[in-house]
């Protein structure tokens, strides 16, 4: 079992507040991903998590069992470093095995669970070599193995993948999805990478300043943010945001268009958002806002294109094929209606 439950947890260092109570539950076989910019705490609730750092306030419980005061040892808990930390002068068996072989466990029970990890990570036929001959991604795998080899109650990963380049991250990304799917254990990971956050998790932590903005599948963090931090930061490129006015049932761009607010909107919204595939370009003083062409970014599958708004900002727009350089061309842009996002003055969804 391996369910972990926070109870309005904080963090203090001397007068400095990081942490400012997460109050969050984490079910047995859970992939729970923590994202948010640097600085907003993430890594330090983990370390927190792992006993690494002190709890200041409140409790950490493991099963329903109080863990906030345990030892990292005792609380049944393996981490994974953005940092390998393998010993360069033992191979990949030792490597893996090392922490039973200090722990005084079987030689035969050390050979077996190696040989298992080594089976799930696809490490046969490196077990006699030392770190220095293997890859990036090979000496994350042994990292991974060596936190398996323990049969945790719960994997605790930070930001594991962001020392390998853009090929290996995505290899890497499939081994833990594997990973967890074998072995079904809970999982607390950590990123700054928004992509690793929406393809792994089941539920992902967006955190801002010590403290929790939202927690929720990645489609519902997407589609249904619940403010204006996690609508611009979930999302590859943002969310646009424009400012508006409402009344009478309408909203208005000021200087542009307008149409109508979805039934049930309830506040007064001060700013729209609208994700970028949900524009279609139009015949200028078509649709609900009209600009120019500045940058035209071709990615093979999507072309995205930076447009000039005037007092409304610059907008992004997500196409699938543009025939045509069109950079420098006044262009009009069409919001699918309902795929608006309102929020009010505060920032809160409506």
């Amino acid at each position: 079992m391996g369910a972990i439950r926070l109870e309005n947890v904080e963090k203090w260092f001397g007068d400095l507040q990081v942490i400012k109570g997460i109050d969050l539950e984490i079910a047995d076989g859970e992939f729970v991903i923590f994202v948010g910019p640097s600085g907003c705490g993430k890594s330090t609730l983990l370390r927190m998590i792992a006993g690494l750092e002190e709890t200041s306030r409140g409790r950490i419980l493991l099963d329903g069992n109080d863990v906030t005061d345990r030892l990292p040892s005792e609380r049944g808990l393996s981490m994974v470093f953005q940092s390998y930390a393998l010993y360069p002068h033992m191979n990949v068996r030792d490597n893996m095995g090392f922490s039973l072989k200090t722990a005084g466990s079987p030689k035969t029970e050390i050979e077996q669970k190696v040989g298992r990890a080594a089976d799930i990570l696809k490490l046969d036929d490196y077990l006699d070599r030392r770190p220095k001959a293997l890859s990036g991604g090979q000496r994350q795998r042994v990292a991974i193995g060596r936190a398996i080899v323990r049969e945790p109650k719960g994997f605790l990963f930070d930001e594991p993948l962001s020392n390998l380049d853009a090929a290996l991250r995505v290899e890497m990304r499939f081994e833990i999805a594997r990973l967890h799917e074998t072995l079904g254990t809970t999982m607390i990971y950590v990123t700054h990478d928004q992509v690793e956050a929406m393809t792994l998790a089941d539920r992902i932590v967006v955190l801002k300043d010590g403290r929790i903005m939202q927690i929720g599948a990645p489609r519902d963090l997407y589609e249904k943010p619940d403010n204006l931090f996690v609508a611009q930061f979930i999302g590859s490129p943002k969310m646009n945001i424009l400012p508006c006015t409402g009344a009478g049932g309408r909203y208005e761009i000021e200087g542009h268009g307008g149409g109508a607010l979805p039934e049930g909107t309830e506040g007064t919204p001060a700013t729209l958002g609208i994700r970028p595939e949900h524009i279609e370009i139009v015949k200028p003083g078509e649709g609900q806002i009209t600009g120019t062409v500045e940058i035209l970014e071709y990615l093979g599958s999507d072309t995205f294109l930076y447009v000039d708004c005037g007092d409304a900002g610059r907008q992004i727009v997500r196409a699938a094929e543009i025939e045509a350089n069109i950079r420098g061309q006044e262009i009009g842009l069409s919001f699918r209606e309902n795929k608006l996002h309102f929020f009010n003055e505060a920032g809160l969804a409506l």
